[in-house]
């Protein structure tokens, strides 16, 4: 199994950004998100089964899945949030250990965000955090995603906390600094992730 490095973050705290510095230098990159929305594409068995539980409401006009109204059905109700997590999170896992079995660089950069929250910091061998300050945070969702403060709000509190991730984390990318700050951490940590490689696989070998 290639060597798997886990980066997480709550929302706005630029995994993307961090992400694409990382694939700059040749690092493969599975996406936890990209994993979530490919499962549901029109044609897809999983889209089939969420219109028929929840009706053509949570549909857009071209077929595709509206997530807004998705996540409004299950915001309030437990029982159909967790209907749908057991329904997507085998389906996103098959395809995410596909794509880590076909990768062929010599580690993996395993982008998920809800890494603490779904109890997943077992099947990376090494964490790394990227890290703002709340007040950022907010600020910079409010600016991408055009949303009120108070959903801003309600989807931080959803998420672990920053010490929760903090606790895990093996290495932390502090973001606050701008964009431009990034690339020598970025090619730093790279460095570091391929000797870590590269020891892991001797140790498998001897």
């Amino acid at each position: 199994m290639t060597y798997i490095v886990a980066l997480t973050g709550g929302i706005g705290s630029g995994k993307s950004t961090v992400a694409d510095e990382f694939a700059k230098l040749g690092t493969a990159i599975v996406d936890a998100d990209l994993i979530a929305r490919q499962v549901v594409e029109p044609g897809k068995p999983a889209l089939d089964a969420i219109r028929r539980r929840f009706g053509n409401t949570v549909l857009n006009a071209d077929g595709s899945l509206n997530r807004g109204a998705l996540r409004e059905r299950i915001f309030s109700s437990p029982e159909e949030k967790q209907w749908l997590n057991n329904l997507l999170h085998p389906l996103i896992h098959q395809e995410t250990q596909a794509q880590f079995l076909a990768a062929s660089a010599p580690y993996i950069l395993w982008v998920v965000p809800l890494l603490v929250e779904n109890g997943l910091q077992h099947q990376a061998q090494r964490i790394l955090v990227v890290d703002i300050d709340r007040e950022t945070q907010l600020e910079r969702t409010l600016a991408r995603d055009g949303i009120s403060r108070q959903q801003a709000e309600n989807i931080l509190a959803a998420q672990a906390t920053r010490e929760q991730r903090l606790m895990y984390a093996d290495d932390i990318i502090d973001n606050s600094r701008g964009p431009n700050a990034l690339a020598p951490l970025v090619a730093e940590l790279h460095r570091h992730y391929l000797e870590l490689a590269a020891a892991d696989r001797m140790t498998k070998h001897e």
